[in-house]
C-alpha cells in the first residue's frame, strides 16, 4: 500500500512518511528510565501524539514496561463537575488501551470510587495489576478547566509518591502549554500560575521543529516509493516557508503531490512549493484556521499588533508572551526580539485581518493590466488614489488592530490586484517601524514600502526613504513606492490629503511617494 503525506491525527509508518518520533524528544528516555513524572509542551500538529503513542508502543514491545497514550480532551465538557468528567475520561481510556495493549496488559474494570478520586483509583488499580511498571502518557491535559483540572493534577501528585507498584512507575501531561500556564476558568485567561497542583514534575520538554535536513528526508520517502524528486530548491524553498513546522511541511507536500503535480515523473521544483502555498493560504485549512481564530484575542492581539506596526511591544505581561509562543505564532528571533514564528504565518495573519476590508471593498475596474496581460504601474497608482480618497476612510473602521489598519486596508486593495494572477508578500520585523510589501505579477514586481506618520513624530520621508533602498537592493529593483500614512491629529479629510509625488532613494532608486 502507498504511503501519503499525513495532515489530520497521529502519524502511523505503515500508511504515512514520517521521521523517527522520538528524534526530537531524546530526554524522554532517561526521564522513563528514572522514574519521572514530566510534562511536554509544543504548538498544536507539531507531532506530540505521534511521538508520545509511538515511545509507549515500544516501551510495551521491549518489555520492560508497559506503555499507554491516553486522552483527557472528553472531561473538557465538564470543567465544574468533576465526576462527570472523571467518568467520561475513564470510559475514554478503555477504548484507548484495548486498541494499544494485549487484551492481558489493558486495565482491570475500573472500581467505582467517590468523584475527585476515580481518576487516581483507576491509574493505582491498573499499575498493582500490571505485571510491568506502567508508564502513562495523559494527551490534551490543558483542555481541562477549573475544578476539574484542579482535581486531576492533585491525584496524580497524591498518586505519586506510591509508584512504581501502586502507580504509574513514569506519566508525563502532554498539551499546548505548560502547567503552571494551565488555564483555570473555561473560557477565561486566568492561569495557575503556578506548578504546585503538579510540583511533582522533573522537567518541562517541549518539541522542536523540523530542521532542513529533515525535511528532505521527509520528501525523501516520497521519491523512494514514487521515483518523484524534490529538487533542493524545492526542499529550501519548503523550509523557508515552514520554518520545519510540521503539519506545513506535510501540508505543502501533499498538495503538490496529489493535486498539483500528482504525474511521478514530473520533478518537484520550489514554483511547485510557492503554488502550494498560495493553495493553502486560500483554503485556510483547520490549521490555519485554528490559529485565525486565536488573532482576536487580546493576548494575541497585544503581541502581534505592534509586531505587524513594527512597533516595540511595550509593557506586555509576561503571559501573553509566552501563550503566543505556546501557539506557534511567534517566537524569538536569533537576533533577539519576537517575530512572527515562519513566513507563511507572516503572509496568514495579515490576510485574516484584512479579510473584513477585503469583503468590503466596491467593484472597481480592472485599469491596471494592459493588454499584454502585464501590470501598467502608472494607472495601478492612479487607481489606488482614486480608491484611497474615496473608500479609505470608512474602510479602516473594518480592520481590527487600529495601528496598523491602514496597513490592512491597502492589502485588500493589493490582494484584489493579485488575485488577477500574482502574490502578495509581507515582511515586517518588531521595532522597526515599517511593513514591507511585494506584490508579483508574472514578470512584474512592485516593492512597496508602509510607514506611519504618528502624533510627535517627524516625517518619516527620509527614513522611508533609506529604508526602500535596502528593500529594493535585495529585490533587485530600481523602482518603487513609499508609502506614508498620515494617522496625526487634527489632519483634513484623506480624501483631501492624498497624493502621490516623486522623489529618489539615497543611490537613485526611482520611488513614488504616497501620502495617504
Amino acid at each position: 500500500m502507498s504511503r501519503w503525506f499525513n495532515t489530520a491525527g497521529p502519524c502511523r509508518p505503515d500508511y504515512h512518511y514520517m521521521l523517527p518520533a522520538m528524534r526530537r524528544l531524546p530526554e524522554v528516555r532517561r526521564l522513563i528510565d528514572q522514574e519521572g513524572y514530566f510534562v511536554v509542551h509544543a504548538p498544536r500538529q507539531v507531532g506530540k501524539t505521534t511521538a508520545l503513542l509511538s515511545l509507549a508502543q515500544e516501551l510495551t514491545s521491549e518489555g520492560r514496561f508497559i506503555g499507554a497514550l491516553l486522552s483527557m480532551e472528553v472531561g473538557a465538557a465538564f470543567p465544574e463537575d468533576v465526576g462527570a468528567a472523571e467518568a467520561a475520561v475513564l470510559d475514554s481510556w478503555k477504548s484507548a488501551a484495548r486498541a494499544q495493549l494485549p487484551p492481558e496488559l489493558c486495565p482491570p474494570p475500573f472500581t467505582d470510587a467517590p468523584a475527585g478520586r476515580r481518576t487516581g483509583a483507576a491509574l493505582e488499580a491498573w499499575a498493582q495489576a500490571a505485571p510491568k511498571p506502567l508508564v502513562v502518557f495523559l494527551d490534551e491535559i490543558d483542555a481541562l478547566r477549573g475544578d476539574t483540572l484542579i482535581s486531576i493534577l492533585r491525584q496524580l501528585r497524591d498518586g505519586y509518591r506510591n509508584r512504581p507498584q501502586l502507580f504509574p512507575a513514569s506519566l508525563a501531561l502532554i498539551g499546548l502549554r505548560d502547567v503552571r500556564d494551565y488555564k483555570m476558568a473555561s473560557g477565561g485567561s486566568d492561569t495557575l500560575g503556578t506548578s504546585s497542583p503538579f510540583n511533582i514534575k522533573v522537567e518541562s520538554l517541549t518539541l522542536r521543529n523540523f530542521t532542513r535536513d529533515e525535511v528532505a528526508e521527509l520528501y525523501a520517502q516520497h521519491t523512494a516509493d514514487t521515483g518523484q524528486p524534490f529538487l533542493p530548491e524545492a526542499v529550501d524553498r519548503a523550509f523557508y516557508w515552514t520554518q520545519g513546522q510540521p503539519w506545513l511541511v506535510n501540508a505543502l507536500a501533499r498538495q503538490i503531490v496529489e493535486n498539483l503535480v500528482p504525474d511521478s515523473a514530473q520533478a518537484l521544483t520550489a514554483a511547485h512549493v510557492d503554488a502550494a502555498k498560495e493553495i493553502l493560504l486560500r483554503r485556510q485549512d483547520t490549521h490555519l484556521d485554528s490559529l485565525a481564530e486565536r488573532l482576536r484575542e487580546p493576548r494575541v492581539r497585544h503581541i502581534l499588533e505592534p509586531i505587524l506596526a513594527g512597533l516595540t511591544l511595550g509593557n506586555v505581561p509576561e503571559d501573553d508572551v509566552r501563550f503566543a509562543q505556546d501557539l506557534g505564532l511567534v517566537r524569538m528571533a536569533e537576533a533577539g526580539g519576537l517575530e512572527v514564528a515562519n513566513p507563511l504565518y507572516r503572509e496568514i495573519v495579515p490576510r485574516v485581518l484584512a479579510n473584513t476590508a477585503f469583503a468590503s471593498l466596491p467593484q472597481q475596474p480592472v485599469t491596471w493590466r494592459r493588454a499584454d496581460g502585464r501590470l501598467d504601474m502608472d494607472r495601478l497608482m492612479e487607481a489606488f488614489l482614486s480608491f484611497w480618497r474615496q473608500h479609505g476612510q470608512p474602510l479602516l473602521s473594518t480592520a481590527p488592530y487600529h495601528e496598523v489598519a491602514p496597513h490592512l486596508v491597502l492589502m485588500a486593495f493589493l490582494h484584489r490586484v493579485a488575485n488577477g494572477g500574482g502574490t502578495l508578500e509581507r515582511e515586517y520585523a518588531i521595532g522597526m517601524g515599517r511593513m514591507d510589501l511585494c506584490l508579483r505579477y508574472g514578470p512584474d514586481t512592485l516593492a512597496l514600502e508602509l510607514k506611519v506618520w504618528r502624533d510627535g513624530e517627524k516625517d518619516p520621508l527620509d527614513e522611508g526613504l533609506r529604508q526602500l533602498d535596502g528593500y529594493l537592493a535585495g529585490l533587485g529593483l530600481d523602482s518603487g513606492w513609499l508609502v506614508i500614512f498620515d494617522r496625526r491629529s487634527g489632519q483634513p479629510p484623506i480624501s483631501e490629503r492624498t497624493l502621490a509625488t516623486r522623489s529618489l532613494t539615497p543611490a537613485g532608486r526611482r520611488v513614488a511617494v504616497v501620502r495617504a
